[in-house]
């Protein structure tokens, strides 16, 4: 029996789900062996499977060492996977992105998320991490030389963090110099946009298409 596309993206998720490190290789095989799109596998594949383990850890269902295990299989199949994507952007190969959870907030899952997808798309990414102080991101914006300064939040709490990261790079007029991009469960495209940054993702794919179509604009001198 044929499997089909949709198919085997379900069976990828369900493996990393259950933490089968081995058949998430097998499958992301057998995904470059049937022709199947290597960035439809890590997006409907891999990321969703990681993305769900993500909400069973919030619901407590999984711990930190199911999250881990959950993690190690969707790297093993990106290992597969990677090799088989071709570059979209060409000029993403040369634009570093900044990322990170804001400050007073260390859910950092949807944040990885990300990270593995500008990764994945050619973007140049600096991980911060989580808990990090709006003054960092401009900082090591600016030593980098990024163009995308990219903040995650989970908590309604420090999502006013974001905003002072914009506030920051006004007050030193470099505004223009960076896209800023904001994404996380309590964050909205009325809240970016209030803010004053460049855009808003729901999830990771749409992240690296948002990043995509901001670094193809001008840049500011």
């Amino acid at each position: 029996m044929t499997v089909s596309a949709q198919q085997l993206h379900e069976q990828l998720a369900t493996a990393v789900v259950e933490l089968d490190e081995d058949l998430t290789k097998q499958l992301a095989q057998q995904a470059i062996d049937l022709g199947f799109d290597a960035w439809e596998a890590v997006e409907f594949g891999l990321v969703a499977g990681m993305d769900r383990a993500g909400k069973l850890f919030d619901e407590e269902e999984y711990f930190i060492p199911e999250l881990l295990l959950a993690s190690d299989a969707m790297y093993a199949g990106l290992a597969i996977l990677r090799p088989h994507i071709p570059q979209q952007n060409t000029d993403a190969e040369k634009v570093r992105v900044v990322i990170g959870v804001i400050e007073g907030d260390t859910h950092d899952i949807g944040k990885n998320l990300v990270r593995i997808m500008l990764d994945v798309g050619g973007f140049e990414v600096i991980d911060l991490g989580r808990d990090v102080p709006p003054r960092t991101f401009v900082d090591r914006a600016k030593e980098t030389g990024a163009r995308i300064i990219a903040i995650a939040s989970l908590m309604t709490t420090t999502m006013d963090g974001m905003a002072e990261v914009v506030r920051i790079l006004e007050a030193e007029k470099i505004r223009d110099r960076f896209k800023v991009i904001v994404g996380g469960a309590p964050i909205s495209q009325g809240f970016a946009k209030k803010i004053g940054a460049d855009g808003y993702a729901s999830r990771a794919p749409a992240a690296v298409q948002l990043a995509k179509r901001l670094v193809s604009e001008p840049q500011a001198a």
